[in-house]
């Protein structure tokens, strides 16, 4: 809390230092305040230099060209020479100049994933949708870590907050990156950059422009990145997180008239990386971890030792983990199995064609576009020394977008201009193939047995050298009387899942959507308008996945042992086996099955803006929006399970219908929001300060989330009923006498009670200060409130929240710090009259304690902390060449990205094999870290 009110007093004072050099600057030349509308030449015009004021920016957020500080609309525009100062290279840098933004990666590039105020879609499973959408040049981007490339000479990008329920190409319940390139012109030139740094980081970047004839010009951009990796993998002799990218742009602008202009536009970006490793958590970096990384003192000595240490560090340890790698701090010496590999390869490609008309009083819009995205990505993904989890380096762990999109747009205006009016359309054609070949380690039997022996009543038999992981078969079968010989039979088929698993997973889905939009300004006098939008969109996705598996011993062990569940004695060891034995349902009983299912909805959304301009220079705005994401199915076929069952069951032999009978818990509801927002816009020319004031309720909030075995894919809402706090605990399944005959026995909701979920409010503030023209102040912070209510369930039905989400109702979203602050500061005076310039650059971003961890577990969480990132060089006349050194994260300043349950790799479980002082097993955690400090050399030129 102290960090918490910190950060907020710095904000406070930086906004207050901002407003206090205005006041006294008030001599300065004040910039007219422009016309709401204005040229696209404006657009085009824009010099990278400029200054930052909002008076000078144009936007495009409302399918128009305006200035920023006349769109009642909360949002961050980033011009050039900002995004260059900060090294941005993707969207993820634009963290240290957006407040509310948030981008993160995890366990592979292809999933990264942006946060407005809190809000985002959490995890790796392609078949969710972004929170927020990525637009490139007006193109949208299947999935928002597409836009983790490589962007090439960029003129501006534009950060729309809340949710955008009508424009924007694509809906979306959080916000919008609208990624606009620099285009061709029609006078010749050309730029190039090296960088040099450290980690061996190789940046050769350049491009050329300029006319081909009267009416048509060019653009060419490329850039090439060489990094090595900032993870040590010692045991493959390599490094991990590495850098190998190509990007390439080639545009044509054809202007035959005034009126018309045509762009087309061909880019094409390859990667061959190594991404991404995760190091555990110590008790250095979270004390909450306590003594789960520690060794338990003597295994065989049973369960009372279980308060001392964790029983599955031992197993890990005996097994082949150096016990060094449970505190490597932030050293970032990863352990790999030998052999295994993080290699990934991507390729996305695209053209576009924006087609821009004027009829004389109509403008037309058109933007067609394909896009081609194909990733493939190998892991050792139980991020540990032992062989228990990986995915192939043989290209069968990929997926594939192919998307075409159509957006068509007419506005104009009519009544003596006092109806500013658009309407148009959208449409996306979208198909997605996908794979998967997630398989059990070479030692996850031996790993699955001894983790079960371990960790109870039969632990004085724990011998991690023999069969089963039991020093005398006899004496185990002895434990249980007549069923002993059927249970240690069962128990040895675990001890055999070595190097089993899928051979091909594949998922298929085909989605459509079609969407009617208008949006129109009402200037109801000179300085009051009112702004209506509404949207419909109807949307198809058609899903069908083939299965491919060698897992015999699940269906094996299934039907040896599903007859002792009825039997209270003998059902924790008999759960237990299976549960291990088939966990994330990888089991040959689904070898050569197909499922399918299909899924349609519809959405009306829109807004209703009121706007006031009391003087030139402030505008004062009131509005309602309600956005909508999709709902879709879960790519997963840990999911394939009735909701009372804790392990695999596919109807009695039937697997085919079995599964297919359970297709429904593949499929997610579509995600709503209803938001409320009031702000004001105040600029001059040498100053500006915007603030918005905001409430966000979402109802269905999709939430991703790995609870160490399998991922979870679930539908968040709220109960207006108490729950007498079933939904924070762990029992929502029966578990005797017959696990086949559970109900939900606590956390459910009558329909008619449940409401939204998710609710984000809080207040925004954004402020420029240029007093002299070489010096500019920029500072921005964010206080929102982004909790999930109380009194959760899953699914707008009422059902029980998943168990392993008990953590959440009430609490703070994972990754949403309830303070953020923002500042920046460049200076470039004259050198003397030489016509050289020195640069001065340096931004900061702070943010308060927040949790990294969709689960909300205390050892997820992460202090607050603050990034700060300078840049300082030598320029030549008219920038015609710069020299410049630059560092980010000047500080070194560690901290984890996301922090998630370390796959299977969770102590004492039930029954025989419980630990009773911690009835919910002792998991351990891994976590993604955030980049080290890293230093450098640009050379500029251009001309």
């Amino acid at each position: 809390m102290r960090k918490t009110l910190l950060l907020a007093a710095t904000g406070i004072a930086a906004m207050a230092l901002s407003t206090a050099a205005a006041a006294q600057d008030a001599a300065a030349p004040t910039a007219p305040s422009p016309a709401s509308a204005v040229d696209q030449a404006a657009v085009d015009g824009q010099d990278d230099t400029a200054d930052a004021a909002s008076s000078d920016i144009v936007v495009t957020a409302q399918g128009r060209s305006q200035v920023l500080a006349d769109v009642p609309v909360a949002i961050s525009a980033v011009n050039a020479e900002t995004l260059q100062n900060s090294g941005a290279n993707d969207i993820r840098q634009l963290n240290q100049v957006a407040p509310s933004l948030l981008v993160t990666s995890t366990g592979s590039e292809a999933n990264g994933s942006p946060r407005i105020r809190g809000i985002g879609t959490v995890g790796d499973n392609p078949g969710l949708e972004s929170s927020v959408v990525v637009l490139i040049d007006g193109v949208y981007r299947s999935r928002a870590g597409i836009g983790l490339n490589e962007l090439g000479e960029i003129d501006r990008v534009e950060v729309l907050r809340g949710p955008q329920g009508t424009l924007g190409g694509r809906n979306s319940s959080a916000g919008l990156l609208s990624i606009i390139s620099k285009k061709p012109s029609f006078t010749f030139g050309a730029n190039g950059e090296v960088t040099y740094g450290n980690y061996d980081f190789w940046r050769l970047a350049g491009g050329v422009t300029g006319p081909i004839g009267e009416n048509l010009a060019f653009r060419v951009d490329g850039v090439y990145v060489k990094r090595d990796g900032f993870y040590d993998d010692a045991a493959n002799d390599t490094t991990i997180n590495d850098r190998d990218r190509f990007f390439g742009r080639a545009q044509l602008l054809f202007e035959p008239t005034d009126a018309i202009s045509f762009r087309l536009i061909g880019d094409y970006t390859k990667r061959d990386e190594s991404c991404c490793a995760a190091t555990y958590v110590s008790r250095t970096m979270n004390e909450a971890i306590g003594n789960l990384t520690n060794p338990v003192g003597s295994v065989n000595a049973g369960v009372a030792n279980g308060a001392n240490g964790n029983n599955i560090i031992n197993v890990l340890r005996d097994l082949g983990q150096n016990l060094g790698a449970f505190n490597q701090n932030y050293s970032r010496n990863v352990s790999v199995t030998p052999g295994r590999t993080y290699g990934g390869k991507m390729e996305d490609w695209g053209v576009s064609g924006q087609l821009d008309w004027d009829f004389g009083g109509v403008k037309l819009t058109s933007i067609t576009a394909y896009r081609d995205y194909y990733n493939t990505q190998a892991g050792d993904v139980d991020y540990g020394t032992v062989d228990i989890l990986y995915n192939a380096d043989d290209g069968n762990n990929r997926r594939q977008f192919r998307t075409f999109t159509q957006e068509l747009r007419l506005n104009g205006t009519a009544f003596d201009d006092k109806l500013d009016w658009l309407v148009g359309g959208f449409y996306m054609d979208e198909k997605f193939r996908g794979k998967s070949n997630l398989r059990f380690g070479s030692q996850y039997g031996r790993f699955a047995t001894c983790r079960l022996v371990s960790g109870g009543g039969l632990a004085a038999l724990y011998s991690p050298a023999n069969a089963g992981c039991v020093a005398s078969q006899a004496a185990f079968a002895g434990a249980f009387g007549a069923a002993g010989a059927p249970i240690l039979a069962s128990l040895l088929r675990l001890d055999g899942i070595n190097d089993r698993g899928s051979t091909v997973d594949r998922y298929n889905q085909n989605a459509t959507s079609f969407a009617a939009f208008t949006h129109n300004i009402i200037h109801v006098t000179d300085t009051f308008d009112v702004t209506l939008g509404l949207r419909y969109t109807k949307e198809n996705k058609k899903f069908s996945s083939t299965f491919g598996n060698d897992n015999v011993a699940c269906g094996q062990n299934q039907a040896a042992l599903t007859p002792f569940l009825a039997t209270p004695a003998l059902q924790a060891v008999a759960a237990g086996i299976i549960g291990l034995s088939c966990q994330g349902n990888s089991t040959a009983e689904l070898n050569g099955v197909s499922i399918s299912d299909e899924r349609d909805e519809d959405q009306f959304t829109g807004t209703a803006i009121a706007s006031w301009k009391p003087i030139d220079d402030l505008l004062v705005y009131g509005s309602y929006s309600r956005g909508y994401k999709a709902g879709g199915f879960n790519f997963d076929r840990s999911a394939l399970k009735a909701p009372t069952l804790p392990f695999a069951n596919f109807g009695g032999g039937n697997a085919q219908a079995g599964a297919q009978a359970l297709v429904g818990q593949l499929q997610f509801d579509a995600e709503t929001v209803n938001a409320f927002e009031v702000g004001f816009k105040y600029a001059t020319g040498p100053f500006s300060l915007s603030a918005a004031a905001f409430r966000q309720d979402f109802s269905n909030f999709q939430l991703n989330t790995f609870d160490g075995t399998v991922f979870i894919v679930e539908n968040v809402n709220g109960c207006s009923s108490s729950l007498g706090g079933g939904d924070r605990d762990q029992n929502k399944f029966a578990t005797a006498p017959n696990f086949n005959a559970g109900a939900v026995t606590s956390g459910a909701c009558p329909r008619d009670d449940v409401g939204y979920g998710v609710r984000s409010q809080g207040v925004e503030l954004e402020a420029t200060l240029v007093p002299i023209r070489d010096f500019r102040v920029t500072a921005g912070m964010t206080y929102a409130d982004t909790k999930f209510r109380d009194q959760l369930v899953g699914r707008a039905s009422g059902a029980a929240l998943n168990q392993a989400l008990r953590k959440l109702p009430g609490q703070q979203l994972s990754l949403a710090a309830p303070i953020t602050v923002t500042g920046s500061m460049v200076f470039t005076p004259d050198i003397g009259s030489s016509g050289l310039s020195a640069l001065f650059y340096v931004d900061t971003r702070m943010t308060g304690d927040y949790n990294t961890g969709s689960d909300l577990f205390p050892q997820k969480s992460q202090d607050g902390f603050a990034l700060v990132n300078a840049r300082i060089g030598i320029r030549g006349p008219s920038q015609r060449w710069a020299v410049e050194l630059w560092a980010q994260n000047v500080f070194n300043q560690d901290y984890a990205q996301v922090a998630f349950n370390s796959p299977f790799q969770e102590g004492a479980v039930s029954g025989a094999f419980q630990d009773p002082q911690y009835p919910g097993g002792r998991q351990i955690f891994s976590n993604f870290l955030a980049e080290p400090r890293t230093y450098g050399v640009t050379l500029r030129g251009r001309f």
